[in-house]
């Protein structure tokens, strides 16, 4: 959590209840994990206020929707510029996440394209930016793990939480 609290072994099993269930109420939810409704309740609005749950949106699968072209591109920026670029990164539709780095760049950019012409395209457009200094980029050719979080919450959640009826996300 974001007050340095470990997410527990009924946090995890809630989130895993989550992507698995996805269209899942709170009765639901309290059914798969062996809980009490309140209970779950409680839980999901503490994880959410937390900042640990950011959404119920769907996940798109970008390819599926038509943009099947995908690249990591690392960007130069003028010294100081992260604001400059943080703005014109979020103009450019293809842009799907963009983050501050340490190394030799200081900005890396996941972008996708419906084609390797959108992708050129987007690829300008980045390097319009003023701050801009240089770019460069990797063509991503297939996914080899997708994102996800799951795994990490599994490796760290405390097992001292919830009641001796709880199901776990690892089904003990």
């Amino acid at each position: 959590m974001t007050d340095g609290r470990t997410l527990d072994a009924l946090d995890v099993a809630l989130v895993a209840a989550l992507r698995e269930h996805r269209r899942a109420g709170i009765l639901e939810l309290a059914r798969i994990t062996g809980v009490a409704r309140g209970t779950v309740s409680a839980r999901l609005q503490r994880l959410e206020d937390s900042g640990v749950i950011t959404g119920y949106g769907p996940d798109i699968d970008v390819r599926a929707a038509g943009f099947g072209v995908q690249a990591f591109v690392t960007l130069e920026i003028a010294q100081g510029a992260i604001e400059d670029v943080r703005q014109d990164l979020e103009r450019i539709p293809g842009v799907l996440e963009a983050h501050a780095t340490t190394g030799s760049g200081d900005v890396l950019c996941r972008v996708a394209a419906s084609s390797h012409e959108a992708l050129q395209q987007t690829l300008v457009d980045l390097n319009r930016s003023a701050s801009v200094v240089r770019s460069t980029s990797v063509v991503a050719l297939s996914q080899l793990v997708p994102w996800r979080t799951l795994p990490l919450l599994q490796s760290e959640a405390t097992r001292d939480a919830g009641r001796s009826g709880m199901h776990l996300a690892d089904g003990s």
